[in-house]
């Protein structure tokens, strides 16, 4: 499968991706990521974007191409980690992109300060297909080490059946739905 960036600076320009069977990354439909990007287009000029599960860094990569001066890219696949830094790397982002190596649950300390914009996308499931459910932890994770400000946007990429609770301090308040996947927006609440 072949991932481009659509929009901005790098527009057209493809990256490096993992193989197919690999389960633990889900590379977003590039329908999905034109319609999250058209909602916060508007947010995205000189912000601070948090992707989380960054995979091979196609979303802050997209932020980073369309205006944002700085993409933090979270996560904890080695093989993914390599190609996120050969991704920035090929594109000129290098200056702008600053790349962590952890596990989203439970080394939050590690990217703390305030975002304009934090997406996460986790995986659905685990190479032996059983699900993960991490949609929740993550929200609550979010909300308790207050990483967004007060006109912050949080969007989180989900699997419709994966149950999510209302967590307090965030408040859902815009849903998009393609094929399996559910895409919910946040705001941070007082």
């Amino acid at each position: 499968m072949s991932l481009r960036v659509i929009g901005g600076l790098v527009r057209g320009r493809y990256l490096k991706t993992l193989a197919p069977q690999d389960l633990s990354v889900r590379p977003m439909l590039g329908r999905m990521k034109k319609s999250i990007f058209d909602i916060i287009q508007f947010k995205l000029p000189n912000s601070k974007f948090l992707d989380l599960f960054a995979g091979v860094g196609s979303v802050g990569i997209e932020a980073l191409s369309r205006g944002a001066d700085l993409a933090v890219f979270v996560e904890l696949s080695l093989t993914s980690l390599n190609l996120i830094k050969e991704n920035v790397s090929n594109l000129g982002f290098q200056e702008k992109s600053k790349i962590i190596k952890c596990d989203v649950l439970k080394g939050f300390e590690l990217f703390k300060g305030k975002y304009d914009i934090v997406f996460m996308g986790p995986p659905y499931k685990d190479n032996a297909k059983n699900p993960l459910a991490l949609t929740y932890p993550t929200l609550k994770n979010v909300a308790k080490y207050d990483i967004l400000k007060d006109d912050s946007v949080l969007i989180s990429q989900k699997h419709v059946k994966e149950p999510v609770k209302s967590v307090l301090g965030l408040e859902l308040v815009r849903t998009e739905k393609f094929g399996d996947t559910e895409i919910l927006f946040y705001r941070r609440v007082n």
